[in-house]
């Protein structure tokens, strides 16, 4: 199993930049030291239920043999993976969830794998999706969203520091723990680069200008998913959302930046998002030498305490019920299904080094 499990407490007195420039070289060091999966296939677990079913794989709650820690497991389809063109995408995943370290974000337990199948062993979260809870309440107030968007924008902060570029950030991808603070997860997107890139991927209502144009992009397209979000979260819907989801017409608006913004956000939250969702990149906030900085100093984050978010010392505005690790009441019902064997080993060559 995994060892690099560095519990931060973060000191309001030391400048962060330095604390995040630690992290950096911990990060690096993580970064270059990836070690292969054995063929041990789930031997190791005791498979307890089914947590969620996606496009690439499924993600099953498991015990620890011999143990009472429990885990979340995802497990990915070697055929499936190769088939939809997923491969270096789930090689990605697992080198991102190895090395990075933040409260915030999830990170790799353990990992093996058998002759079908690829296992990510990941701490169990099971307060439920952010974007569950965000659907039965239907809106957050400000002060509520504020909570969340802190914790997303540290986040980006500290991917943005290890040169991650995330790409796929939405409600679905944040997770609640049992103290009402989130866990970012799902990093198949997410990208180690230092400049830009040009790759089409992400989800379509959430994608900045320059990715739909296919123009080379870089870190700023988070900075306006992320403007996307807290309008989300404060609206309860998408600022760019179609009803007959005709995705050319959503791309067409995002494009030029055609939305309403509803009259009871504050003034303060509309000039936050209006400067996260520039068209204009030399424009969007976020996306100066200062980066998440600037993002942070936003009146509408005014009186944050940054540092007791960062050691979860702020009442969370919402607490999941949760009476132990088998309480998957957070969670939608899902069935086993059969897992097919085979006898020979599925693409080695492809996933020797996962």
């Amino acid at each position: 199993m995994s060892q690099h499990t560095t519990q931060y407490v973060f000191n309001s007195k030391e400048d962060y930049n330095i604390t995040l420039d630690n992290m950096s070289r911990e990060f690096e060091e993580r970064w270059n030291h990836q070690t292969q999966s054995p063929y041990t296939n789930l031997e190791n677990y005791i498979t307890r239920a089914v947590l969620g079913n996606g496009s690439f794989g499924t993600v099953m709650l498991v015990r620890e043999k011999g143990g009472k820690n429990y885990y979340a497991a995802k497990m990915m389809s070697k055929e499936d993976l190769v088939r939809l063109k997923q491969v270096a995408h789930v090689h990605n995943e697992k080198h991102v969830l190895n090395a990075a370290r933040f409260p915030f974000l999830i990170y790799l337990v353990d990992s093996t794998k058998c002759f079908d199948y690829l296992y990510l062993i990941l701490p169990l979260v099971n307060g439920g999706e952010l974007f569950s809870y965000h659907r039965r309440v239907r809106k957050f107030n400000e002060k509520h969203a504020r909570f969340y968007a802190a914790q997303v924008a540290l986040a980006l902060e500290y991917m943005h520091r290890m040169h991650l570029m995330y790409r796929d950030l939405k409600p679905e991808n944040i997770l609640l723990d049992q103290r009402g603070y989130i866990k970012i997860t799902d990093f198949g997107f997410t990208k180690r680069v230092d400049g830009r890139t040009s790759t089409l991927c992400g989800t379509p209502e959430y994608l900045a200008p320059e990715i739909v144009q296919l123009r080379p992009y870089n870190k700023s397209v988070d900075w306006w998913a992320f403007g996307i979000l807290v309008y989300e979260f404060v609206a309860g819907r998408s600022p760019f959302a179609i009803h007959n989801r005709d995705v050319i017409l959503m791309y067409s608006k995002i494009c030029v930046c055609d939305y309403k913004m509803p009259s009871y956000f504050t003034a303060q939250l509309r000039s936050l998002i209006e400067s996260l969702m520039q068209v204009d990149t030399t424009k969007r906030l976020g996306n100066s030498n200062e980066g998440a900085s600037d993002v942070k100093g936003h009146p509408w984050f005014q009186g944050v305490d940054w540092f007791g978010i960062l050691n979860q010392e702020v009442t969370a505005p919402y607490l999941p019920t949760v009476s132990g690790a088998e309480d998957l009441s957070n969670f939608e019902n899902f069935e086993f299904k059969d897992r097919y064997k085979s006898r020979i080993n599925r693409h080695p060559e492809l996933f020797a080094n996962f």
